[in-house]
C-alpha cells in the first residue's frame, strides 16, 4: 500500500485483541506513530501496548481519531454503528483489515509457516517459534519472525519481526485464525497467509456466530489446504475424520502425526509426571528422537509432535527440536499458574470451546493427582454463550469435582432461542451428583468459594477475557480468610 511507504500515523480499532495488538507492535517498529481504541483493556494484551507505550483510548468515540489517522485497520470484531468505524466510512479515512497488512507489509519475500487448526494452534505456533529460535543459534538461517495469539513465554512476546536479508527465504510463523477478516472482508483471516507449509490440528464446529455449521467450518480449512503449493508440505493431525477430509485433496505432501499405527509422525510409550511429559517420536516407524515436555497433557504433546514434525521436514536439526521443547515455557493463560497460596493452586485457561475445557481438565487430572479439582467458567467466547454445545459442556465440566458458573457474557447479543442456559448445565451435573452452581458475576463467585477452598485445592478458571478480574479477587479472598 502507498500509505505504508513512509512514517504515518495509523489507527488500530479494537486494538486489544492478541493479534491487533500484536501487529500494533509491529507496525511501531517499522517507524509508524500507533494509536488504537478499544471497548475494555484486560491482559495480558493491555499489558503489551503499556509496555510499548501505544496510546489506548476506552472507550471508542470518534475524538480518537483526532488528528485524523492515515490509515486505519479495522479489527474483526468491529461491526457497522461502532461510532469509529462510521466516522472513518463518512470522512473517507483509508482503512483495511489486519491480515491484509500482514499480508501486503511483513509476508513478502519470506517463508509462511501456517498453523490452523480449532483447538492447539496458538501454543503449537508458540512451540514452532521456539524450536526455529532454538536452531538458530547454530542455523542463523533459521531465525524466525512470528506472529502469535497469545504471549510466548520463551519470549516474553507475541510477535517477532526480524529484518529481511537476500540470501535467504526467511520462516515467518503464524497462527492461522478460521475467524472472519473484518466487516468487509468475511473469509477467514488465515486465506490471506498463503502458506508454504502448514499445520492442522484439529477440526470442529466453532464460531457459531459466524458459521452455520461443522461443514461450513471444514470448507474454511479446505479453502486453506488448497492454498498450499505443490512443493510445499502439510503436518496433520491423525486422530480426526474431519482433518482426514479437509486434506484429502491436497495437492501438497501430506504427513500425518499422533497415536495412529500408520501415521508418519506417531507417540508411542507416553507417560506423565506432574507437569512433565515424556514420550517416544517415531518417524516412519523408526525412532526420531526420545521427547521430554515441561507441560501436562496428551493433547500438548501431540502439540508439541505436530511442531516437531513441520520442522524437521524443513530442515530444522533433531537436537535443536529436543532441547526446544525440553526449554519450553508454554503461553500465557495456557494453564497457566496464577497463585499459589495456603496450599490452593489457581490455574488460568483460555477456554474458548468444550473440547478445550475437557482436555484442560483433563491435563490438570493427571498433572495433580489425588487434588480436589474445580473448575470455573465464564461462558464467554461466541461458542460457548450458545446452547448448541450444551451436552458437549455438561461431558467436559463433569471431569471436575466442583463446578461453577457465571452468567453468560453479554447473553442479550445472543438470541433467547440459541442462548446457553447455566442453569441447564448447572442441573444435569448435579443430576450426576456432582456439585455445581451458577452465580450472576465474578465478585459473588468469589464471595461464594474462596470460604470453600481448603489446602489441595486446583482451581481452574475458564474463559477466554478478564472475567471481571477474578484472578485478581480470588486469591485475594483467600489471603484475607487466611
Amino acid at each position: 500500500m502507498e500509505i505504508m511507504q513512509s512514517s504515518k500515523h495509523i489507527h488500530l480499532i479494537g486494538i486489544c485483541g492478541t493479534a491487533m495488538a500484536s501487529l500494533a507492535g509491529m507496525l511501531q517498529a517499522r517507524g509508524h506513530r500507533i494509536t488504537g481504541s478499544d471497548a475494555a483493556a484486560y491482559p495480558p494484551m493491555s499489558d503489551v501496548l503499556a509496555e510499548l507505550g501505544i496510546p489506548l483510548h476506552q472507550p471508542y468515540a470518534e475524538a480518537n481519531l483526532t488528528p485524523k489517522p492515515d490509515l486505519v485497520i479495522v479489527g474483526n470484531a468491529i461491526s457497522r454503528g461502532n461510532v469509529e468505524l462510521e466516522f472513518v466510512l463518512d470522512t473517507r479515512i483509508p482503512f483495511t483489515s489486519m491480515a491484509a497488512v500482514l499480508h501486503d507489509e511483513f509476508l513478502a519475500g519470506r517463508e509462511s509457516l501456517v498453523v490452523a487448526g480449532t483447538h492447539g494452534k496458538t501454543t503449537t505456533t508458540s512451540m514452532l517459534a521456539w524450536i526455529y529460535e532454538v536452531a538458530s543459534r547454530t542455523h542463523a538461517e533459521f531465525a524466525p519472525s512470528f506472529l502469535i495469539g497469545g504471549v510466548a513465554e520463551n519470549f516474553g512476546t507475541s510477535f517477532m519481526v526480524r529484518p529481511a536479508t537476500q540470501q535467504v527465504r526467511q520462516p515467518f510463523i503464524l497462527e492461522g485464525d478460521e475467524y472472519d477478516t473484518a466487516f468487509f472482508d468475511k473469509g477467514p483471516k488465515f486465506l490471506h497467509y498463503f502458506p508454504d507449509a502448514a499445520i492442522l490440528t484439529h477440526v470442529e464446529f466453532d464460531h457459531a456466530d459466524i458459521y452455520v455449521d461443522l461443514p461450513a467450518v471444514m470448507t474454511a480449512f479446505k479453502r486453506l489446504v488448497n492454498l498450499i503449493p505443490r512443493r510445499g508440505r502439510l503436518v496433520a493431525f491423525d486422530g480426526s475424520q474431519n482433518v482426514t477430509q479437509c486434506v484429502s485433496h491436497a495437492f501438497c505432501a501430506v504427513e500425518r502425526y499422533g497415536f495412529s499405527a500408520d501415521s508418519q509422525w506417531r507417540l508411542t510409550n507416553f507417560r506423565q509426571q506432574g507437569t512433565q511429559s515424556q514420550w517416544t517420536l517415531l518417524r516412519n516407524g523408526t525412532v526420531f528422537a526420545e521427547l521430554l515436555l515441561p507441560m501436562a497433557g496428551e493433547h500438548n504433546a501431540l502439540n508439541a509432535t505436530a511442531a516437531a514434525a513441520l520442522a524437521a521436514g524443513q530442515g530444522v536439526p533433531v537436537a535443536a527440536i529436543v532441547e526446544a521443547l525440553a526449554s519450553f515455557r508454554s503461553v500465557k493463560r495456557r494453564l497457566e499458574v496464577r497463585a499459589e497460596l495456603n496450599g490452593i493452586t489457581i490455574i488460568d485457561d483460555f477456554a474458548h470451546h468444550p473440547t478445550a475445557i475437557r482436555e484442560t481438565l483433563r491435563a490438570l487430572r493427571s498433572a495433580y493427582p489425588g487434588h480436589r479439582l474445580w473448575a470455573i467458567l465464564e461462558p464467554r467466547s461466541n461458542t460457548l454463550r450458545r446452547n448448541v454445545f450444551e451436552a458437549d459442556l455438561v461431558e467436559s465440566l463433569a471431569l471436575a469435582d466442583r463446578s461453577v458458573l457465571a452468567a453468560v457474557f453479554k447473553s442479550e447479543a445472543i438470541p433467547p432461542n440459541e442462548r446457553l442456559h447455566p442453569e441447564n448445565v448447572v442441573a444435569a451435573l448435579r443430576a450426576r451428583g456432582l456439585q455445581s452452581a451458577v452465580f450472576a458475576d465474578a465478585d459473588a463467585i468469589v464471595a461464594a468459594i474462596a470460604p470453600e477452598l481448603r489446602a489441595g485445592d486446583v482451581v481452574a478458571i475458564l474463559s477466554n477475557g478478564g472475567f471481571g478480574g477474578i484472578y485478581q479477587k480470588l486469591p485475594q479472598a483467600i489471603a484475607r480468610l487466611h
